[in-house]
């Protein structure tokens, strides 16, 4: 009786490594022809990273400040005093109740 259980377990992994080379066979070719349009659109992963300046021989030179510096207001160590209360929802008295019956039980 053990060899015919022995038989059965062996088809059963023969099939299974048969499936899944096939398997991956298919989703193979599939990623392959994803890549291919990828590419013909230009969607390639050499586009998506930027190489940096000095890579390329590019300079930069900032002597005037920017404008961004200029038009920020000067800060205080003041604390905002107007706090503004929050409004009441309708939709959160349910969400209270529930709450509360948790919290009693």
């Amino acid at each position: 009786m053990s060899r015919l259980i022995q038989i059965i377990q062996n088809t059963f992994i023969r099939f299974e490594a048969f499936f899944g080379f096939l398997l991956r066979s298919i989703l193979n070719f599939f990623s392959n022809v994803k890549n291919f349009f990828a590419k013909l659109f230009g969607f390639s992963n050499s586009q998506y990273f930027l190489e940096p300046d000095t890579a390329q021989g590019i300079k930069r030179i900032t002597t005037e400040p920017s404008k961004i510096e200029e038009s920020k207001p000067a800060q205080t160590n003041e604390t905002q005093t107007k706090i503004r209360p929050r409004r009441p929802n309708p939709q959160m008295d349910y969400f209270l109740n529930m709450a509360r019956d948790v919290k009693k039980s």
